[in-house]
């Protein structure tokens, strides 16, 4: 009998996936089954993730490849599926912050926010689409899948404002509103868009940048009091990922500890 979660056979692109939560969702991923696509900026890094996946016996290879240029895509893509086979799910996991006040932002910050974290998500999903509608026409059915799956990275600046991260902030809402789009407008061709809000978690990105008193106040605001390991956001990823929800598209789910449920 299939199992739900088993993503055997599948074929997974992550964009900035060698980044603390690119790390995570790969190696829980991996460990379902998936075959694994890494792509990044930083060679180095991206060497040093695949093969520690690789150590632990999954399948993985990397990719070099800079997001904010959306001419790469489509050579990209065909190569993970030239080289794989397919492409059965993309994550968009690229993104940046500037912590700065909102009145000291200059346009060339601005649009470094937001080419990262939304127009390089945006025609990041043009291009899967383009890939999976491809692979149907290819296979005329035969390997009995269709379409295919994406999964965009959010965050809790997608349901909150943020002092100091306000143009963050505007661009996760943007994911916000892509992510129930594109849902909306490709489910009919069998692609499912979904969306996973971290909360608080000590990456790369955050880890010197947020002071202690605003750690201290996420910690007070977040029910279950204490950050998330990245490894905990790998579930929501394999749900998403997985046929046990075929039936699930335009969600986002938050996994922040109950940040978001919480009142005062």
């Amino acid at each position: 009998m299939p199992q739900p979660f088993d993503l055997a056979g599948q074929v997974v692109l992550i964009l900035g996936g060698s980044g603390g939560i690119g790390r995570a969702l790969a190696e829980g991923l991996g460990k379902a089954g998936a075959r694994l696509c890494l792509s990044g900026r930083d060679a180095a890094k991206l060497d040093g993730v695949v093969a520690r996946l690789r150590g632990a016996g999954m399948e993985a290879s990397g990719l070099l490849a800079d997001a904010n240029d959306p001419a790469g895509f489509d050579p990209l893509f065909e190569r993970v599926a030239a080289d794989a086979g397919r492409l059965d799910l993309l994550i968009n996991c690229q993104g940046i912050n500037i912590i700065k006040p909102a009145a000291e932002f200059t346009a060339e910050d601005y649009d470094a926010v937001l080419d990262t974290n939304l127009k390089s998500v945006f025609f990041a999903c043009q291009a899967a689409r383009r890939r999976f509608l491809a692979q149907d026409a290819e296979s005329g059915g035969r390997e009995g899948r269709r379409g295919g799956a994406i999964i965009n990275i959010a965050s809790l600046s997608a349901h909150r404002g943020w002092a100091g991260a306000v143009v963050y902030g505007v661009s996760k809402h943007g994911i916000a509103g892509l992510t129930q789009g594109l849902a909306a407008e490709w489910a009919a061709e069998g692609i499912r868009v979904n969306a996973i809000s971290p909360g608080f978690f000590m990456t790369d990105m955050n880890r010197e940048r947020m002071s202690p008193a605003r750690k201290e106040l996420a910690l007070a605001r977040t029910p279950l009091r204490r950050f998330g390991e990245v490894e905990e956001l790998a579930g929501a990823a394999v749900y998403l990922a997985s046929d046990a929800a075929g039936f699930v598209t335009g969600a986002d789910i938050a996994v922040d500890g109950g940040f978001l449920a919480s009142g005062l």
